[in-house]
């Protein structure tokens, strides 16, 4: 049906005046008048009283006007909700944390883009970077956090921020209890403490490189997790690297965090999303992350 026509009769019936109604809609009178009588024809009844001095609604005029002005309202609905999809100011943005990140780089960033964003729609989620990249290869995903460098086709990457890497002693050990920064020689060869390459290559690589340049010492212990690895450490297994937030975050008796000696080692935080073109959340969200970056 003719949505014109919808739109004509709601002015009509609320004007109840074909000449205050015709002048409104920018249309001729006899122009209306026809409009309401093909109307009618197209629902097959009567929406108007015409026997007396003045034209009054039927019981299934009274029906039609509050449907016409229900109908347009949804279609005002519609047509804001699309053009607010269209901005990125409305849809579903679906986001992965990665474990290693728990400081306010991530945080904030999410919480700036729901105060810009209030209508779209966050589901939150955590992981680690190997999860994240091969989520959002398989579209599972919009934004995921990730530690750099990467490598995943499909996959752009944009670094947001930095960290320093901290190390972790059990309290036990004597270079917990030792002031000034930790030097690298001081650790070159005790046991470490580390989680699976797989989850993450380019941090692995990162980290190691830069806290063991000569090369890194037996691993006497694997853990899946920062907190499993953080445990290992408080009960003397051996010292670990972790980035910083996390660190103080998963802090527990029987574990010494310290600094290493100049230059400190620092891992950065990525964001990745799918190459291509994009929804208006997602470059939303990409672009916020870049003006933060730009003005920090």
């Amino acid at each position: 049906m003719d949505l014109r026509r919808w739109h004509y009769f709601a002015v009509l019936a609320e004007e109840m005046h074909f000449t205050k109604a015709a002048a409104r809609l920018f249309v001729s009178q006899p122009s209306l008048s026809q409009q309401i009588r093909a109307f009618e024809a197209d629902l097959g009844v009567a929406l108007l009283d015409r026997t007396g001095p003045r034209f009054a609604l039927t019981d299934a005029g009274r029906v039609a006007a509050a449907e016409a002005r229900d109908l347009l309202d949804r279609l005002d609905r519609a047509r804001g909700a699309v053009a607010a999809a269209g901005r990125g100011d409305a849809g579903r943005l679906r986001i992965a944390y990665t474990r290693s990140a728990p400081g306010p780089q991530a945080g904030d960033l999410v919480a700036a883009y729901r105060e810009r964003h209030p209508d779209v729609e966050l589901a939150l989620e955590t992981g680690w970077t190997s999860l994240n990249l091969a989520r959002l290869q398989a579209g599972e995903i919009d934004i995921g956090f990730v530690r750099p460098p990467v490598a995943a086709a499909g996959i752009e990457v944009a670094v947001i921020g930095s960290e320093e890497v901290l190390l972790a002693l059990p309290s036990g050990h004597p270079l917990a209890h030792r002031r000034g920064r930790v030097s690298r020689a001081a650790i070159a060869a005790e046991p470490v403490v580390f989680w699976p390459r797989e989850n993450g290559p380019g941090q692995y690589d990162a980290i190691s490189g830069q806290v063991w340049p000569g090369g890194l010492p037996p691993i006497v212990r694997e853990e899946p997790e920062d907190e499993q690895l953080m445990r290992a450490v408080a009960e003397g297994a051996g010292v670990a690297a972790v980035p910083e937030h996390r660190a103080r975050a998963l802090r527990r008796r029987g574990v010494v965090l310290r600094r290493l000696a100049a230059p400190a080692p620092r891992i950065d935080l990525g964001l990745a999303w799918r190459a291509g073109p994009a929804s208006a959340v997602v470059r939303g969200f990409v672009e916020l992350a870049g003006s933060r970056v730009r003005t920090s």
